[in-house]
């Protein structure tokens, strides 16, 4: 039986140079190492300047040579090199569009707002001619205020000349009591003042018929009260109610337009025709060329 050989220190010594050598071939080599760990006890040798390798160019280290900033043209410099002025080259948010120097306009529109005490003399205005309506309609429908009721104001439409007496009562009592009801509240204002405008104005019909010749203040048929009524409730058509009132959120309370005249000119239309069927005959007798 054959024994083994032994290790004696000179083998171990050989072989670890031998481990040292093949350790050192491999890290001047670059193969198999992949960091300076793998070999803690190895040192590596310096690196000679001359055998680095040299770049074909220098690296960038600006924002201007990496191109993380680049110059957005302005547009005056977009329309002087042929484009349109609203594209660019590259993305950016476009400029704010300056605000139109305006401040005639906003004077203007500020104004507006500055109505003083306008509202409160249309609220006066309309508590006035509309309580003037009211308490006349409230005497003809209820007999309040010493007035003649349903029945008494039928039977006086009857000897005034109205061919229909109880439709003429009616009309007339309507007319007032609700026209004269919505302009103190200040609802549906155009056609309240066009209501108790058309009732005036048969009323001013009615009185100057009653004698011969114009007369204003004095005299059988003296309409200087139902002028000034008319007058009146065509000015609340025209102006609108304030916003003092419940149509302060609607175009016709501050800003009436041309559908204020319309209610107006419909207003007298109404009123002419109402006149000529329910009481026939000239109004305007005895005044200027209706002589």
């Amino acid at each position: 039986m054959t024994d083994k050989p032994k290790d004696t220190p000179e083998s171990k010594a050989g072989e670890a140079t031998a481990a040292t050598a093949e350790q050192s071939a491999v890290s001047s080599t670059g193969r198999g190492v992949t960091s300076p760990y793998d070999s803690p006890t190895e040192q590596f040798a310096r690196v000679d300047e001359a055998q680095r390798p040299r770049m074909s160019k220098d690296v960038p280290r600006t924002d201007d040579e990496l191109g993380l900033d680049p110059e957005v043209p302005t547009t005056a410099e977009s329309k002087a090199a042929g484009g349109k002025g609203s594209t660019y080259e590259y993305a950016s948010i476009p400029p704010a569009p300056t605000p139109p120097n305006d401040t005639g306009r906003l004077r203007r529109r500020t104004g507006e707002t500055r109505r003083g005490t306008l509202d409160l003399g249309l609220l006066l205005l309309r508590w006035v001619v509309g309580g003037t309506f009211l308490y006349h309609g409230l005497q003809k429908l209820t007999g309040w205020f010493h007035g003649p009721g349903l029945d008494g104001t039928r039977d006086m439409m009857e000897r005034g000349g109205w061919d229909h007496p109880s439709v003429s009562a009616m009309l007339v009592t309507a007319g007032e009591v609700g026209g004269g009801a919505l302009l103190i509240l200040g609802l549906a204002t155009p056609l309240a003042a066009g209501a108790v405008l058309a009732v005036i104005l048969d009323a001013w019909a009615w009185k100057q018929g009653m004698a011969p010749g114009f007369q204003y203040k004095a005299g059988p048929g003296a309409v200087e009260l139902e002028s000034i009524l008319a007058g009146t409730a065509a000015a609340i058509i025209l102006t609108g109610p304030g916003r003092l009132s419940f149509d302060r959120n609607r175009g016709w309370a501050v800003r009436p337009a041309a559908g204020s005249f319309v209610v107006l000119l419909l207003a007298v239309a109404a009123a002419v025709g109402a006149y000529w069927y329910l009481h026939g005959g000239n109004p305007l007798t005895g005044i200027g060329p209706f002589d």
